[in-house]
């Protein structure tokens, strides 16, 4: 039995599509809901299901009893993670889970002066814990999801003509989301993962100079980067009404491409999926491309 929390997420939804088409049965599967309505999709495709939450030790540990795997999901409320975290392992212990794949992150830089700190301490921790648990456990490190570079590129970029972010000459080797997800799925479905540490991170890192470059070339548009001081980043999104949640996420990852935080290359993921993830490059190729 394979249990994944996330489920209705696009990570968690996404491995499980791939884990069916990679011969698991339906019925193999139980996915870690919040509600009865986030179950009817899944359970419509003979997907079993369990209703429970991070934060509610005892309901997880009914929905990773009879599990052999559980892909372990990150949770998203930064303030209450590292406790979450801990009872998804503790629940994992008293359920006999036999091996937890855990969705942690890409960083160079484990001490406070991170720019990622406050993703990086609940993940650090969460890997420390799980390492002395007991459990098999394999360890995802991703970088940052290639279907979020757009975001740093800027929307009006084709209007504008500049990248305005301010990662330096930081390199960032970002993937695919659903290749992530596949990966993922690859290492639920067959053995030998275990007790291991893996990178998910792209075999080419590049610049932002770079990604203009190919904008340029895919639009017919001349596109130049430029990276601003972080502080007037900052005041130039208030300025835009952009939520100050949304502009701390970005300036913190910006700042930590700078760092070199996210330049990583790696051949997990080749292995992985027998085959290259798609590059940086063909991915912002495709997206700007003149029609």
């Amino acid at each position: 039995m394979i249990v994944l929390t996330g489920a209705n997420g696009h990570f968690g939804n996404a491995a499980i599509d791939f884990l069916l088409q990679k011969g698991v049965q339906p019925t193999d599967i139980r996915a870690l809901v919040r509600n009865e309505n986030a179950a009817n999709e899944l359970q419509t495709r003979g997907i079993g299901t369990a209703i429970g939450d991070y934060d509610d030790r005892a309901s997880l540990v009914r929905a990773f009893t009879g599990a052999d795997k559980l892909l372990f999901v990150s949770g998203s409320d930064l303030g209450k993670r590292l406790a979450q975290h801990h009872n998804v392992i503790a629940a994992a212990q008293e359920a006999g889970v036999k091996h937890v794949v855990y969705t942690s992150f890409q960083r160079r830089n484990e001490t406070e002066s991170s720019p990622l700190w406050m993703v990086a301490e609940s993940h650090i921790a969460t890997e420390k814990a799980l390492k002395e648990s007991g459990l098999a456990y394999t360890i995802l490190r991703n970088n940052l999801y290639l279907d979020f570079l757009p975001g740093f590129i800027g929307e009006n970029v084709l209007e504008t003509g500049v990248i305005y972010v301010p990662a330096e000459t930081g390199r960032v080797g970002a993937v695919l989301r659903a290749e992530m997800a596949e990966a993922a799925a690859a290492v639920l479905s067959t053995s030998g993962h275990e007790n291991r540490e893996y990178d998910f991170t792209n075999t080419e890192a590049v610049s932002y100079d770079e990604i203009a470059e190919t904008i340029s070339e895919a639009s017919g548009k001349a596109i130049s980067y430029h990276s601003p001081a972080a502080d007037d980043y900052i005041q130039t999104l208030t300025g835009f009404g952009v939520p100050a949640e949304v502009i701390g996420i970005f300036s913190s990852f910006a700042i930590a491409q700078a760092q070199g935080e996210l330049n990583a290359t790696s051949d997990d993921l080749t292995r992985l999926l027998g085959r290259k993830p798609i590059s940086v490059r063909e991915f912002i190729s495709r997206l700007y491309t003149q029609s």
